[in-house]
C-alpha cells in the first residue's frame, strides 16, 4: 500500500503543491467571481451563502476528485452519439456534457444579470424581482462550482501524478493527498477573498458590467471546450476548444480597456464640471442681458 503522506515529504511533492496551488489560485478567479454576482442576490445573507457555499463546495470538490480519479477511464467512455447529416454530429461523454451544459448555464446567468442591468430603474437601488433564498444561492453556487471543478481537476490530475513500475508494468499513480490540500487551501482563500471581491463590486458599479462580460467568456470557454470533448461538428465545422491563454488574453484586454475608459471617462466628467463652474462664475454682460 502506498505512502499517500510521503509525497508530501519531497522536493517534487513540494514543488507540485505550490505548482497547484498556483493553479487554482488562477482558475479559481472566474469561480469567486460567479460566487460574488449570484451571492448578492440574497441582499444582507449575501455573506453567509458565500461561506457556506464555498465551504460546501470544497468538501464535494474532494469527493469529485476522488470519484474522478477512481472513474478516470469511464468518463472518457461516450454516452451517447447525434448525428444528422450537414446539421450537426458528436460523440458525447459524461465530462463533455457536464462542461457543456454548465457553461451553457453560466452564459445564460451572465445573459440575464446584463439585463437585470439594463432595465433596473435605479442603479443606486436593490432589485428584488428575481431574489434568491439562500438555499437556492447556496445549491447554485456548489453545484457552478462542481462544473468549475472539471476542468481544474483534470488540470491538477495531469501535474500531480508518479509513473510507478508495478509487476513490470508501468502505472500512473494520482498524488491526490497533494492536491486534496491544494483544494483545501484554495477554498479557505476563497472564503476569506469572497467578502473583498463583492463589496469592491459594490462600491464601484461600473466593474460589475465587466465582470459580467468576463463570466460570459468563462461561458463560452466551457461550452467550446465541452464542444471540442465531443468532437462535435455544426455545419461540418469542427468545434475547436477556446485555449487559456487567448482566454486570459481577451480577459486582461477587457481589463485594460475598462480601466483606460473609465479614467477618460472621469477625467471627461472633470472637465465639464469646471467649465460649468467658470460658466456660472462668469459675471453676466449687457449682451446676456
Amino acid at each position: 500500500m502506498p505512502d499517500i503522506f510521503g509525497d508530501l515529504f519531497t522536493m517534487s511533492g513540494f514543488f507540485t503543491l505550490l505548482m497547484l496551488l498556483l493553479l487554482q489560485a488562477v482558475l479559481g478567479f472566474d469561480n469567486l467571481l460567479y460566487i460574488s454576482i449570484e451571492s448578492k442576490r440574497t441582499g444582507k445573507h449575501a455573506p453567509t451563502v458565500r461561506r457556506w457555499g464555498i465551504g460546501l463546495a470544497m468538501l464535494f470538490r474532494v469527493v469529485l476528485l476522488v470519484i474522478i480519479v477512481s472513474l478516470f477511464g469511464f468518463l472518457a467512455e461516450p454516452l451517447f452519439a447525434v448525428d444528422i447529416p450537414r446539421i450537426i454530429d458528436g460523440e458525447f461523454t459524461l465530462q463533455s456534457l457536464v462542461t457543456l451544459i454548465g457553461g451553457a448555464f453560466i452564459i445564460y446567468t451572465a445573459i440575464k444579470e446584463i439585463h437585470h442591468l439594463l432595465t433596473i430603474d435605479e442603479l443606486g437601488g436593490h432589485h428584488q424581482t428575481g431574489k434568491k433564498s439562500v438555499t437556492q444561492a447556496i445549491l447554485l453556487i456548489v453545484t457552478m462550482n462542481l462544473v468549475f471543478s472539471f476542468d481544474s481537476i483534470l488540470s491538477a490530475m495531469a501535474i500531480a501524478n508518479v509513473k510507478e513500475v508495478v509487476d513490470g508494468v508501468e502505472q500512473t499513480r494520482y498524488q491526490v493527498t497533494i492536491m486534496t490540500i491544494a483544494i483545501i487551501a484554495s477554498g479557505v482563500v476563497m472564503i476569506l477573498m469572497a467578502d473583498y471581491v463583492a463589496e469592491f463590486l459594490q462600491k464601484n458599479r461600473m466593474y460589475e458590467v465587466l465582470g459580467l462580460f468576463i463570466l460570459f467568456l468563462v461561458g463560452v470557454l466551457l461550452v467550446t471546450e465541452g464542444a471540442h470533448l465531443a468532437h462535435m461538428h455544426i455545419f461540418t465545422f469542427a468545434i475547436d476548444a477556446m485555449s487559456k491563454s487567448s482566454f486570459y488574453l481577451v480577459v486582461g484586454v477587457l481589463i485594460v480597456s475598462d480601466i483606460i475608459s473609465t479614467n477618460f471617462q472621469k477625467r471627461l466628467w472633470a472637465q465639464r464640471e469646471k467649465e460649468l463652474q467658470r460658466s456660472t462664475a462668469r459675471p453676466k454682460t449687457s449682451e446676456d442681458a
